[in-house]
């Protein structure tokens, strides 16, 4: 666990645990030779399981693929500018449309929510990824990469603070991850290949999310209504955007302004049974292990309201789709350059 300013970290009341029954796949490895994509690519098609379509229904084409595949990239842009989409899936939304929004805004360019010329010179000045067509790189996995699959997370809370780690699921779910993304565009852009049989040496092609740390935030904002955390520099510059859960009840949603009161990566979590009356038979507080699918995931923001802060998530495709029971959730991804790019007392201002 890294912690800032050398506090030690035991994150209370924090939300969103969530646990799987499925098991992991542990079988012979399948090498990938996938190579980088361009919109300009003709590999196989889609080869995402999915059922028996019924009568007159569409089926995924070429054409549908190279579409995804093009608003794949735009989100990989948004992205590293620092914008996030939220999960990169090839499915631009209303999160990428807000992120192109307020990039545009931050330019001064016109804001039309779409990746017209403009703003894709102003990417392009700043990334030189974006005057190309490639955007995703080549991902070996590792032994590192490896050791963080673990299976299943216990429903029982009990059994959960008996593991050293809480680590992924399978590899489907780290590599998504790995690149910012949904598990159905890892294998959309590795036709062919059994992702959870991979092992440790086989290389994948994965969204090219190596991007620059943000700046530093002189000032954050979260706004309740849109449900985003925007960064701004010392001169008041939007430089950042990402995108959240906020608390289910109205009531516990802080509003005002608050304070980062301690930073961490990889945090420890305590289950205090007193915050989950919904949970029975637990009666004292227990250790959770860090990992990423610890229930506050890979980074920690805590806040000088006790209890409230801002965490990553073990279900990115939830953000802002869920509430929490009062903290601002994220994508691990999104959790851990945020808590890189601010310091303790940064101002957190939280608007309806």
């Amino acid at each position: 666990m890294l912690v800032v300013a050398g506090t030690s970290l035991i994150v209370v009341r924090a939300a969103c645990a969530s646990a799987s029954t499925a098991a992991p796949v542990r079988q012979a490895a399948v090498a990938s030779t996938a190579a980088p994509v361009s919109l300009a690519s003709a590999a196989a098609p889609i080869t995402v399981p999915t059922p028996t379509p019924a009568a007159g229904a569409v089926t995924p084409t070429e054409t549908t693929r190279k579409e995804r595949l093009a608003s794949a990239r735009r989100q990989t842009l948004m992205a590293r500018a620092g914008f996030s989409p939220g999960v990169i899936d090839g499915k631009a939304g209303r999160k990428t449309k807000i992120a192109i929004e307020h990039f545009q805004e931050s330019r001064g360019l016109t804001v039309s929510g779409t990746l017209d010329e403009p703003t894709l010179a102003a990417l392009s000045s700043a990334d030189k990824l974006a005057a190309g067509e490639v955007w995703t790189r080549l991902y070996t996995i590792t032994e590192a990469d490896s050791a963080l699959i673990t299976g299943p997370i216990p429903t029982d809370w009990n059994e959960r603070a008996a593991l050293d780690l809480s680590g992924y699921e399978h590899m489907r779910e780290l590599l998504s991850e790995r690149g910012w993304c949904s598990p159905d565009l890892v294998e959309i852009l590795n036709p062919g290949v059994a992702v959870n049989d991979l092992i440790a040496g086989d290389i994948v092609t994965l969204p090219d999310v190596t991007a620059p740390a943000l700046p530093r935030l002189g000032r954050v904002e979260i706004d309740l209504e849109e449900k985003i955390v925007l960064g701004f520099d010392n001169e008041g510059k939007i430089v950042s955007l990402m995108h959240c859960s906020i608390a289910r009840a109205m009531e516990k949603r802080p509003v005002g302004e608050l304070r980062v009161k301690v930073v961490a990566t990889d945090p420890e979590y305590t289950f205090d049974p007193k915050d989950w009356p919904e949970v029975q038979g637990i009666e004292r507080k227990l250790r959770i292990a860090p990992g990423p699918r610890n229930p506050v995931g890979t980074a920690w923001v805590g806040l000088d309201k006790p209890g409230y802060g801002i965490h990553g998530t073990v279900r990115p495709q939830d953000i802002g789709k869920t509430g929490s029971h009062g903290c601002f959730r994220m994508a691990n991804w999104d959790a851990v350059r945020l808590a890189k790019a601010i310091k303790i007392g940064t101002v957190v201002d939280v608007r309806e």
